[in-house]
């Protein structure tokens, strides 16, 4: 849950510093299974008319990226497909 709150603040924030940008643009979808497995996808289409998206999931490994546009590949040239790693919380590395 809360990295669905965290991606839609980030969109918002996106929107706030692009004045030009409407929030008309962006499409969030998600599903919930029953063992919380979140699953979804995100879009927007840029002012210059660019569509992006991004595929994800986040189930007990984590947040990770399934496939995307808007992020094709890490810098060691690993494309998205949900077997880059996770994104984990800095609440967990406290542990």
């Amino acid at each position: 849950m809360k990295c669905c709150v965290l991606i839609l603040l980030g969109l918002v924030a996106f929107a706030a510093a692009r004045p030009d940008f409407s929030l008309e643009d962006i499409h969030q979808d998600q599903d919930i299974s029953e063992d919380n497995t979140i699953t979804g996808s995100y879009s927007w289409t840029s002012p210059e008319g660019e569509k992006f998206f991004v595929k994800y999931i986040a189930d007990k490994d984590g947040y990770r990226v399934l496939e995307s546009n808007a992020v094709p590949a890490t810098v060691g040239g690993v494309r998205a497909d949900g077997t880059q790693g996770s994104f984990v919380s800095s609440e967990e590395d406290r542990k």
